[in-house]
């Protein structure tokens, strides 16, 4: 059994990304720039966007935080928007979400910029995505893809079920798997909150990946020997044994599901990581996508 360690290759990736940085510098060529809108004080968000400033640290790229009060109206944060599209020094930016209730989240992904777009959610870089044309991946799948590839997981030909339809993970994790490449050429499923006899699908798998956001829901008995387990979901439980008041649980039972796995990922350390370094993989590919 592998785990695929989303920390180490992370890392590895923030360090190719800095040696691409000064190379950059040293053409005398811009260096990417990644602004993120925060609105509220969401926890989770805050601590995931103050890790995307550190990520542009590290690897040299310049960084814009605007924080906004949860009491933005929709028409502020709109403007906002569009002075980020206006500004030639940012590259690339994203609005944290998810946003207040009173604000439509899909009004404000519509008004980002595509070329922009680094999280990869604007329709235009959807349907390129689903066309297999250069664009920006949303950052999980793409980190995900990444980890596959890293590792040298066998796709082709492999039946792969994706639980969960999401726009932000399940769907373009299907779409991406099910593509003439590599990581790909897989026959996939995906399955939701309507599948019926779940179980018996994710027992035919030779791939999982479960992304819908309830602790430990993918057991043993779901999965065959020699599968691969992709664990996305992260959710919060109260521990007071814990520094930090609470432990992040995945949406696999790691311990029991692990010993049945030719490959694995854990919660934490597996996907989460990968989705910063996907951020700042799409950032640097602003310059390139520029270019063509």
């Amino acid at each position: 059994m592998v785990v695929l360690d989303g920390k180490v290759t992370s890392a590895k990736i923030r360090q190719e990304l800095a040696i691409r940085v000064k190379d950059l510098k040293a053409q005398g060529k811009k260096i990417p720039h990644l602004a993120a809108i925060l609105v509220g004080e969401d926890g989770a968000s805050r601590t995931y966007v103050n890790a995307k400033v550190r990520d542009c640290e590290e690897v040299g790229f310049g960084s814009t935080l605007i924080k906004l009060p949860a009491e933005t109206t929709e028409a502020e944060l709109l403007k906002a928007i569009g002075k980020l599209n206006n500004d030639d020094d940012i590259d690339g930016y994203i609005v944290q979400l998810p946003l207040p209730q009173h604000i439509d989240e899909t009004k404000v992904l519509l008004a980002v910029d595509p070329k922009k777009d680094v999280d990869g959610f604007h329709p235009q870089n959807v349907g390129k995505m689903t066309l297999n044309l250069p664009t920006y991946i949303p950052a999980t799948p793409q980190g995900i893809v990444e980890l596959l590839r890293r590792y040298e997981v066998p796709t082709e030909g492999k039946n792969c079920v994706v639980i969960g339809r999401s726009h932000i993970v399940g769907s373009p994790m299907s779409i991406l798997l099910s593509q003439h490449n590599y990581p790909g050429n897989c026959t996939v499923t995906l399955c939701h909150s309507r599948t019926q006899d779940l179980e018996d699908i994710c027992r035919n798998a030779d791939i999982i990946v479960a992304a819908l956001g309830r602790p430990g829901f993918v057991t043993p008995d779901m999965v065959k020997e020699g599968a691969c387990v992709i664990d996305v979901g992260i959710t919060r439980i109260d521990d007071s044994t814990k520094k930090s008041g609470f432990r992040l649980l995945g949406d696999v039972d790691y311990e029991a599901v692990a010993p049945k796995c030719s490959f694995i990922t854990p919660v934490p350390g597996g996907v989460g990581p990968m989705t910063r370094a996907a951020l700042m993989m799409n950032t640097m590919k602003v310059t390139e996508l520029g270019e063509e």
